[in-house]
């Protein structure tokens, strides 16, 4: 009897150990785990003394002593749109796409609200960030999370959310980056960005957009009436306080739209004016500390990290990066008292994340990490791609309410 126990188990152990490792090749990529996630403050980064320009304090972030700076293969979606080296275009249209290998285009599908094709046909992988702006097509929409798009690819559908609520007539075949911005594109700003990346919902994206582009008219007309478009109920409410809206709205529900008007642009430079008029400089002094990274802080409270694998990513994404932040200095009401020091900008870097932690993207070609304390999230976009191994870019963000617009008590979107 001992004998078949003993041949039993030397027959049964290899055929578990083969069923575990076929089970884990064709497990799923997400994954939900308990334990930290290392972040900046885990990896020994640490921040400067603050630029501070109007309602905006920005804090570089720079690696501590002993940290080299990774390789930089990356190419960016405004690069690869201006060159033509990236295509995005609706869904329904995969057809039309050039496949770079010559096989066959993929079955034909419809257009869809939250899924757009992209094809990158340069020789170095696509790196994307979640609340950029491509525009055109049926609807101006944004990059719903950080990912990234191997060199010479297939067609890959591209998730993403809509910023421009109301239309659905094509503009233009294929998306692009708008024109009016000194970077040639726009971010959104936080507000908008945390919607898409922690909320995940179109219906609060289009919430945030609305409530934005109704902050914006608000500050690009600053005698608000107690009407809108002959509506005596109309108002905004914006970080718990309402305001009327301006008798004359932007006539845009287009995120893009708004921010490339004469009005808009003006009062969004005023918010950091000296940012604006100083790039270069400031661009040689981040490059001159090894910056790689912003804690941010709007009207005296910190509120955003963007830190990336090297300074070369930073000074490539400064400007609509600095852009996006203003935008949320000029729809943010009142100020919160006192400035954000740069021990509170070191502080917000170092929260351990050791709450929940979710993982997403594609195996050898990159992974998505995500993580809950409190009221701040984390996401880690690291690279797997062979010979780049390292976490590309850190998003770490402190998550509030959506304020939302009100027309009589309706959302306006």
């Amino acid at each position: 009897m001992k004998r078949i126990v003993r041949l039993c188990a030397w027959f049964c152990a290899p055929v578990a150990a083969i069923f575990i490792v076929v089970a884990c090749m064709s497990a799923p990529v997400t994954k939900v785990a308990a334990g930290p996630i290392e972040g900046p403050g885990g990896t020994g980064y640490h921040v400067l003394k603050p630029i501070q320009s109007g309602d905006l304090t920005l804090f570089p972030v720079v690696r501590g002593e002993g940290k080299a700076s990774a390789s930089d293969p990356f190419l960016t979606l405004d690069e690869g749109l201006r060159s033509g080296e990236v295509e995005v275009t609706e869904a329904g249209s995969v057809r039309g796409l050039v496949r770079s290998r010559g096989a066959s285009p993929a079955p034909y599908r419809g257009d869809q609200v939250n899924t757009l094709v992209l094809v990158n046909h340069s020789n170095r992988p696509l790196l994307l960030l979640a609340g950029e702006i491509v525009t055109g097509g049926k609807q101006d929409r944004i990059v719903a999370s950080d990912r990234i798009v191997p060199s010479d690819s297939d067609p890959v559908d591209l998730s993403v959310f809509c910023v421009e609520h109301g239309r659905w007539t094509e503009s233009s075949a294929t998306f692009g980056v708008t024109a009016k911005s000194s970077a040639k594109s726009f971010m959104v700003q936080p507000e908008v960005r945390q919607q898409a990346m922690v909320a995940k919902s179109q219906q609060q994206v289009w919430d945030s957009v609305s409530t934005a582009v109704a902050g914006m008219a608000v500050a690009a007309a600053p005698q608000p009436s107690t009407t809108a478009r002959g509506n005596e109920n109309a108002t905004v409410t914006l970080d718990g306080r309402t305001r009327a809206l301006p008798s004359r709205s932007l006539g845009t529900t287009s995120y893009a739209k708004a921010m490339q008007m004469d009005a808009v642009s003006a009062q969004v430079d005023k918010v950091a004016p000296e940012m604006t008029a100083s790039r270069e400089q400031i661009l040689s002094q981040l490059k001159q500390d090894h910056a790689v990274g912003v804690v941010v802080a709007v009207r005296g409270e910190v509120i955003w990290a963007d830190v990336f694998a090297d300074t070369d990513l930073l000074t490539r994404y400064w400007s609509k990066l600095v852009r996006s932040y203003a935008a949320e200095g000029l729809t943010e009401v009142g100020r919160r008292g006192g400035g954000a020091t740069q021990a509170d900008a070191q502080r917000f870097l170092d929260t351990p994340m050791r709450g929940a932690e979710s993982s997403t993207g594609e195996v050898g070609v990159y992974r998505c990490l995500e993580a809950k304390a409190g009221s701040t999230e984390q996401f880690v976009l690291e690279s797997l791609l062979p010979g780049e191994n390292f976490d590309v870019h850190v998003s770490r963000l402190k998550v509030k309410g959506t304020p939302v617009a009100h027309n009589g008590g309706n959302v306006l979107y």
